[in-house]
């Protein structure tokens, strides 16, 4: 399902997401890691592809319209507190 976020929450998510999870999700999905960092802004094409984000100019860095959610629904998942 396609959303759109602002740039500035989506490097927002990224930033938080604790240490090695674009790792974990790029193999969890069977993505290069590089795919993962340019789904969330990065720009290395040479090793990743994009991966349906597209941007739109606008304030606070503008909006990014996902095509698929996947990538940023695992994110958010790894982002909440674990029960113990």
């Amino acid at each position: 399902m396609a959303r759109v976020i602002k740039f500035t929450e989506l490097r927002r998510i990224k930033d938080n997401l604790p240490d090695g999870s674009i790792h974990l999700i790029a193999e969890t999905l069977q993505l290069p890691v590089e795919t993962v960092r340019n789904y969330f802004g990065g720009s290395n094409y040479n090793k990743g592809q994009s991966c349906g984000v597209h941007l739109e100019p606008g304030p606070d860095g503008g909006y990014v319209s996902l095509d698929d959610t996947t990538i940023l629904d695992m994110a958010l998942e790894l982002m909440e507190p674990k029960e113990v």
